[in-house]
Protein backbone atom coordinates (compact mmCIF):
# COMPACT_ATOMS: atom_id res chain seq x y z
CA UNK A 1 0.00 0.00 0.00
CA UNK A 2 1.48 3.36 -1.06
CA UNK A 3 1.50 6.31 1.29
CA UNK A 4 -1.43 8.70 0.79
CA UNK A 5 -0.88 11.51 -1.68
CA UNK A 6 -1.96 15.13 -1.46
CA UNK A 7 -4.94 14.63 -3.79
CA UNK A 8 -7.66 12.01 -3.72
CA UNK A 9 -9.54 11.81 -7.01
CA UNK A 10 -11.44 9.21 -8.97
CA UNK A 11 -8.21 8.55 -10.88
CA UNK A 12 -6.14 7.78 -7.78
CA UNK A 13 -8.98 5.61 -6.53
CA UNK A 14 -9.35 3.75 -9.83
CA UNK A 15 -5.67 2.93 -10.22
CA UNK A 16 -4.59 2.89 -6.57
CA UNK A 17 -1.90 5.54 -7.10
CA UNK A 18 -0.55 8.35 -4.91
CA UNK A 19 -0.97 11.01 -7.56
CA UNK A 20 -3.58 11.55 -10.30
CA UNK A 21 -1.01 11.26 -13.09
CA UNK A 22 -0.93 8.70 -15.89
CA UNK A 23 2.26 8.13 -17.88
CA UNK A 24 0.73 7.33 -21.25
CA UNK A 25 2.07 4.64 -23.55
CA UNK A 26 5.09 5.73 -25.65
CA UNK A 27 5.76 3.82 -28.86
CA UNK A 28 9.11 1.94 -28.61
CA UNK A 29 10.00 3.63 -25.31
CA UNK A 30 7.48 2.46 -22.69
CA UNK A 31 9.14 -0.74 -21.53
CA UNK A 32 9.14 -2.54 -18.19
CA UNK A 33 11.94 -0.44 -16.69
CA UNK A 34 10.18 2.85 -17.43
CA UNK A 35 6.68 1.66 -16.51
CA UNK A 36 7.86 0.08 -13.26
CA UNK A 37 9.63 3.33 -12.39
CA UNK A 38 6.32 5.13 -12.84
CA UNK A 39 4.62 2.58 -10.58
CA UNK A 40 7.21 3.00 -7.84
CA UNK A 41 6.93 6.80 -8.15
CA UNK A 42 3.24 6.66 -7.24
CA UNK A 43 1.70 7.06 -10.70
CA UNK A 44 0.68 4.53 -13.34
CA UNK A 45 2.35 3.80 -16.67
CA UNK A 46 1.54 1.52 -19.60
CA UNK A 47 3.82 -0.82 -21.52
CA UNK A 48 3.19 -0.23 -25.23
CA UNK A 49 2.18 -3.57 -26.74
CA UNK A 50 2.83 -2.37 -30.29
CA UNK A 51 6.53 -2.05 -29.47
CA UNK A 52 6.86 -5.84 -29.29
CA UNK A 53 6.69 -7.79 -32.53
CA UNK A 54 6.28 -11.16 -30.80
CA UNK A 55 3.60 -11.97 -28.26
CA UNK A 56 5.98 -13.99 -26.12
CA UNK A 57 8.41 -11.08 -25.95
CA UNK A 58 5.59 -8.91 -24.64
CA UNK A 59 4.70 -11.63 -22.14
CA UNK A 60 8.28 -11.61 -20.85
CA UNK A 61 8.21 -7.81 -20.57
CA UNK A 62 4.97 -7.89 -18.55
CA UNK A 63 6.46 -10.45 -16.18
CA UNK A 64 9.58 -8.33 -15.81
CA UNK A 65 7.42 -5.32 -14.99
CA UNK A 66 5.53 -7.29 -12.34
CA UNK A 67 8.86 -8.01 -10.67
CA UNK A 68 10.25 -4.47 -10.97
CA UNK A 69 7.03 -2.74 -9.89
CA UNK A 70 7.02 -4.69 -6.63
CA UNK A 71 3.23 -4.86 -6.45
CA UNK A 72 2.53 -1.26 -7.52
CA UNK A 73 -0.06 -0.86 -10.30
CA UNK A 74 0.82 -0.71 -13.98
CA UNK A 75 -0.91 -1.46 -17.27
CA UNK A 76 -0.49 -2.18 -20.98
CA UNK A 77 -1.33 0.13 -23.89
CA UNK A 78 -3.26 -1.32 -26.85
CA UNK A 79 -3.04 1.18 -29.70
CA UNK A 80 -5.43 0.29 -32.51
CA UNK A 81 -4.57 2.73 -35.29
CA UNK A 82 -7.22 2.68 -38.00
CA UNK A 83 -5.16 2.73 -41.20
CA UNK A 84 -1.45 2.08 -40.93
CA UNK A 85 -1.45 -1.25 -39.07
CA UNK A 86 -1.48 -4.14 -41.50
CA UNK A 87 -2.13 -7.08 -39.18
CA UNK A 88 -4.74 -7.39 -36.46
CA UNK A 89 -3.55 -9.21 -33.37
CA UNK A 90 -5.57 -7.34 -30.77
CA UNK A 91 -7.70 -10.37 -29.70
CA UNK A 92 -4.54 -12.38 -29.05
CA UNK A 93 -3.09 -9.47 -27.09
CA UNK A 94 -6.20 -9.27 -24.92
CA UNK A 95 -5.95 -12.97 -24.17
CA UNK A 96 -2.29 -12.60 -23.23
CA UNK A 97 -2.94 -9.65 -20.91
CA UNK A 98 -5.65 -11.55 -19.10
CA UNK A 99 -3.42 -14.61 -18.75
CA UNK A 100 -0.64 -12.46 -17.25
CA UNK A 101 -2.86 -10.75 -14.69
CA UNK A 102 -2.68 -7.25 -16.16
CA UNK A 103 -5.23 -5.16 -14.26
CA UNK A 104 -5.30 -1.98 -16.38
CA UNK A 105 -5.38 -1.36 -20.14
CA UNK A 106 -5.05 1.91 -22.04
CA UNK A 107 -6.71 1.83 -25.48
CA UNK A 108 -6.62 4.35 -28.31
CA UNK A 109 -7.29 4.60 -32.02
CA UNK A 110 -10.43 2.65 -32.83
CA UNK A 111 -13.38 2.03 -30.56
CA UNK A 112 -12.61 -0.45 -27.76
CA UNK A 113 -16.18 -1.81 -27.84
CA UNK A 114 -15.24 -5.28 -29.11
CA UNK A 115 -12.62 -5.69 -26.37
CA UNK A 116 -14.69 -4.67 -23.38
CA UNK A 117 -16.61 -7.91 -22.71
CA UNK A 118 -13.43 -9.97 -22.42
CA UNK A 119 -11.48 -7.35 -20.47
CA UNK A 120 -14.28 -6.50 -18.07
CA UNK A 121 -15.10 -10.17 -17.69
CA UNK A 122 -11.57 -10.68 -16.39
CA UNK A 123 -11.77 -7.67 -14.07
CA UNK A 124 -9.51 -5.47 -16.22
CA UNK A 125 -10.22 -1.74 -16.05
CA UNK A 126 -10.06 0.17 -19.34
CA UNK A 127 -8.86 3.75 -19.90
CA UNK A 128 -9.69 4.93 -23.43
CA UNK A 129 -7.78 7.86 -24.94
CA UNK A 130 -9.64 10.15 -27.37
CA UNK A 131 -9.02 13.43 -29.23
CA UNK A 132 -12.45 15.07 -28.76
CA UNK A 133 -15.38 15.33 -26.40
CA UNK A 134 -17.54 13.64 -29.03
CA UNK A 135 -15.34 10.55 -28.86
CA UNK A 136 -15.32 10.73 -25.06
CA UNK A 137 -19.11 10.67 -24.95
CA UNK A 138 -19.12 7.58 -27.15
CA UNK A 139 -16.52 5.80 -25.02
CA UNK A 140 -18.46 6.60 -21.87
CA UNK A 141 -21.63 5.19 -23.42
CA UNK A 142 -19.77 1.99 -24.32
CA UNK A 143 -18.84 1.48 -20.67
CA UNK A 144 -15.11 2.19 -20.42
CA UNK A 145 -13.90 2.78 -16.88
CA UNK A 146 -12.13 6.09 -17.56
CA UNK A 147 -11.46 8.38 -20.48
CA UNK A 148 -8.53 10.63 -21.39
CA UNK A 149 -9.25 13.62 -23.62
CA UNK A 150 -6.20 14.89 -25.50
CA UNK A 151 -5.72 18.48 -26.64
CA UNK A 152 -4.00 19.81 -29.73
CA UNK A 153 -0.73 20.40 -27.88
CA UNK A 154 -0.19 16.66 -27.44
CA UNK A 155 2.59 14.69 -29.03
CA UNK A 156 1.58 11.73 -31.12
CA UNK A 157 -1.93 11.77 -32.52
CA UNK A 158 -4.03 14.75 -31.30
CA UNK A 159 -6.83 14.11 -33.77
CA UNK A 160 -8.16 16.12 -36.69
CA UNK A 161 -10.05 18.92 -34.96
CA UNK A 162 -7.06 20.19 -32.96
CA UNK A 163 -8.95 21.69 -30.03
CA UNK A 164 -6.69 23.10 -27.31
CA UNK A 165 -6.27 21.33 -24.01
CA UNK A 166 -7.70 24.16 -21.90
CA UNK A 167 -10.93 24.19 -23.91
CA UNK A 168 -11.12 20.39 -23.98
CA UNK A 169 -10.75 20.27 -20.20
CA UNK A 170 -13.59 22.63 -19.41
CA UNK A 171 -15.96 21.12 -21.97
CA UNK A 172 -15.29 17.51 -21.03
CA UNK A 173 -15.71 18.15 -17.32
CA UNK A 174 -19.27 19.33 -17.98
CA UNK A 175 -20.39 16.13 -19.64
CA UNK A 176 -18.20 13.19 -18.65
CA UNK A 177 -19.39 11.32 -15.57
CA UNK A 178 -16.66 8.67 -15.39
CA UNK A 179 -13.08 9.36 -14.25
CA UNK A 180 -11.66 11.98 -16.62
CA UNK A 181 -8.03 12.62 -17.52
CA UNK A 182 -6.76 15.55 -19.56
CA UNK A 183 -3.65 15.43 -21.74
CA UNK A 184 -1.83 17.56 -24.26
CA UNK A 185 1.00 19.92 -23.30
CA UNK A 186 0.96 18.86 -19.65
CA UNK A 187 4.45 19.31 -18.25
CA UNK A 188 4.13 20.90 -14.82
CA UNK A 189 2.38 20.44 -11.52
CA UNK A 190 0.63 23.79 -11.90
CA UNK A 191 -1.11 22.36 -14.97
CA UNK A 192 -2.13 19.32 -12.94
CA UNK A 193 -3.77 21.59 -10.41
CA UNK A 194 -5.43 23.58 -13.22
CA UNK A 195 -6.89 20.39 -14.68
CA UNK A 196 -8.29 19.42 -11.28
CA UNK A 197 -9.73 22.91 -10.87
CA UNK A 198 -11.45 22.62 -14.25
CA UNK A 199 -13.15 19.41 -13.16
CA UNK A 200 -10.84 16.68 -14.41
CA UNK A 201 -9.71 13.85 -12.14
CA UNK A 202 -6.10 13.83 -13.30
CA UNK A 203 -3.70 14.31 -16.20
CA UNK A 204 -1.99 12.14 -18.76
CA UNK A 205 1.68 12.91 -19.46
CA UNK A 206 3.95 11.70 -22.24
CA UNK A 207 6.48 14.16 -23.65
CA UNK A 208 7.59 15.57 -20.27
CA UNK A 209 8.74 12.13 -19.17
CA UNK A 210 10.87 11.47 -22.27
CA UNK A 211 13.98 12.84 -20.55
CA UNK A 212 13.66 10.43 -17.62
CA UNK A 213 16.74 8.32 -16.98
CA UNK A 214 14.64 5.17 -17.28
CA UNK A 215 13.73 5.95 -20.91
CA UNK A 216 16.17 3.79 -22.88
CA UNK A 217 16.65 6.25 -25.78
CA UNK A 218 20.13 7.59 -26.58
CA UNK A 219 21.34 10.48 -24.46
CA UNK A 220 21.78 12.65 -27.59
CA UNK A 221 18.05 12.29 -28.24
CA UNK A 222 17.29 13.54 -24.73
CA UNK A 223 19.79 16.38 -25.08
CA UNK A 224 17.93 17.48 -28.22
CA UNK A 225 14.71 17.62 -26.21
CA UNK A 226 16.38 19.70 -23.51
CA UNK A 227 17.32 22.23 -26.18
CA UNK A 228 13.83 22.30 -27.70
CA UNK A 229 11.12 24.85 -27.03
CA UNK A 230 7.36 24.81 -27.37
CA UNK A 231 7.65 25.92 -31.02
CA UNK A 232 9.94 23.03 -32.01
CA UNK A 233 7.12 20.64 -32.87
CA UNK A 234 5.03 20.48 -36.01
CA UNK A 235 2.03 18.67 -37.49
CA UNK A 236 2.41 16.05 -40.20
CA UNK A 237 0.26 13.30 -41.78
CA UNK A 238 -2.81 15.53 -41.87
CA UNK A 239 -3.39 14.49 -45.47
CA UNK A 240 -3.71 10.91 -44.22
CA UNK A 241 -6.31 11.98 -41.65
CA UNK A 242 -3.89 10.62 -39.06
CA UNK A 243 -2.38 13.87 -37.74
CA UNK A 244 0.88 13.49 -35.86
CA UNK A 245 2.57 16.15 -33.73
CA UNK A 246 6.28 15.49 -34.03
CA UNK A 247 9.69 17.04 -33.54
CA UNK A 248 10.51 19.56 -36.27
CA UNK A 249 13.33 17.83 -38.19
CA UNK A 250 14.39 16.86 -41.70
CA UNK A 251 11.81 14.09 -41.90
CA UNK A 252 8.93 16.33 -40.83
CA UNK A 253 9.91 18.93 -43.43
CA UNK A 254 10.11 16.28 -46.16
CA UNK A 255 6.73 14.84 -45.20
CA UNK A 256 5.12 18.27 -45.29
CA UNK A 257 6.61 18.93 -48.74
CA UNK A 258 5.17 15.67 -50.09
CA UNK A 259 1.79 16.40 -48.52
CA UNK A 260 1.68 19.83 -50.15
CA UNK A 261 2.54 18.44 -53.57
CA UNK A 262 0.94 15.00 -53.58
CA UNK A 263 -1.65 15.05 -50.79
CA UNK A 264 -2.22 11.82 -48.89
CA UNK A 265 0.00 9.58 -51.03
CA UNK A 266 0.77 6.89 -48.48
CA UNK A 267 3.28 5.09 -50.70
CA UNK A 268 5.40 8.24 -50.97
CA UNK A 269 5.14 8.93 -47.25
CA UNK A 270 5.75 5.46 -45.81
CA UNK A 271 9.52 5.45 -46.42
CA UNK A 272 9.71 8.55 -44.23
CA UNK A 273 7.19 7.78 -41.48
CA UNK A 274 7.83 4.06 -40.95
CA UNK A 275 8.20 3.26 -37.28
CA UNK A 276 11.58 1.57 -37.71
CA UNK A 277 13.09 4.92 -38.72
CA UNK A 278 11.91 6.54 -35.51
CA UNK A 279 13.23 3.63 -33.48
CA UNK A 280 16.60 4.08 -35.15
CA UNK A 281 16.64 7.71 -34.03
CA UNK A 282 16.07 6.63 -30.44
CA UNK A 283 18.89 4.09 -30.74
CA UNK A 284 21.47 6.40 -32.31
CA UNK A 285 20.47 9.82 -31.02
CA UNK A 286 20.31 11.19 -34.59
CA UNK A 287 17.10 13.23 -34.37
CA UNK A 288 17.28 14.57 -37.91
CA UNK A 289 15.37 11.57 -39.22
CA UNK A 290 12.15 9.87 -38.17
CA UNK A 291 8.63 11.00 -37.36
CA UNK A 292 9.37 11.48 -33.67
CA UNK A 293 6.22 12.10 -31.64
CA UNK A 294 6.65 15.14 -29.42
CA UNK A 295 4.28 17.50 -27.66
CA UNK A 296 4.63 21.16 -26.80
CA UNK A 297 5.31 20.31 -23.16
CA UNK A 298 8.88 19.55 -24.27
CA UNK A 299 9.43 23.17 -23.21
CA UNK A 300 9.28 22.00 -19.57
CA UNK A 301 12.07 19.43 -19.98
CA UNK A 302 15.12 20.98 -18.35
CA UNK A 303 17.30 18.10 -17.16
CA UNK A 304 17.82 14.37 -17.44
CA UNK A 305 16.92 12.80 -14.12
CA UNK A 306 15.11 9.79 -12.62
CA UNK A 307 11.40 9.61 -13.34
CA UNK A 308 10.69 9.74 -9.61
CA UNK A 309 12.42 13.13 -9.44
CA UNK A 310 10.22 14.50 -12.23
CA UNK A 311 7.13 13.20 -10.46
CA UNK A 312 8.30 14.76 -7.18
CA UNK A 313 8.62 18.08 -8.97
CA UNK A 314 5.09 17.72 -10.35
CA UNK A 315 3.81 17.20 -6.82
CA UNK A 316 5.75 20.14 -5.38
CA UNK A 317 4.64 22.44 -8.20
CA UNK A 318 1.00 21.43 -7.78
CA UNK A 319 1.12 22.12 -4.04
CA UNK A 320 2.83 25.48 -4.64
CA UNK A 321 0.10 26.40 -7.12
CA UNK A 322 -2.54 25.42 -4.60
CA UNK A 323 -0.87 27.63 -2.02
CA UNK A 324 -0.88 30.52 -4.49
CA UNK A 325 -4.60 30.08 -4.99
CA UNK A 326 -5.20 30.02 -1.26
CA UNK A 327 -3.33 33.31 -1.02
CA UNK A 328 -5.76 34.87 -3.48
CA UNK A 329 -8.81 34.21 -1.34
CA UNK A 330 -10.60 37.39 -0.38
CA UNK A 331 -10.97 37.76 3.38
CA UNK A 332 -14.58 38.49 4.28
Amino acid sequence: MSTPGPFSTRVTQLFGTRLPIVAGGLQWLADARYVAAAARAGIIGFITAASFAELETLRDEIRRCHDLAAGAPFGVNLSMLPKLVADERTPALVELLIEEGVRFVETSGRSPEALLPALHGAGVRVLHKVPTLRHARKAQALGVDAVAVIGAEAGGHPGLELIGTLVQSALAAREIDIPLLIGGGIGSGAQLLAALALGADGVIVGTRFLVAEEIWAHRDYKERLLAAGAADTTLIQQSLRNTLRALSNDTAAAVQAIEREHGGDLQRLLPLIAGRIGRRAYETGDTRHGALSLGQSVAFADRIEPLAAIVDRFEAEALAALQRLDGLRAVS
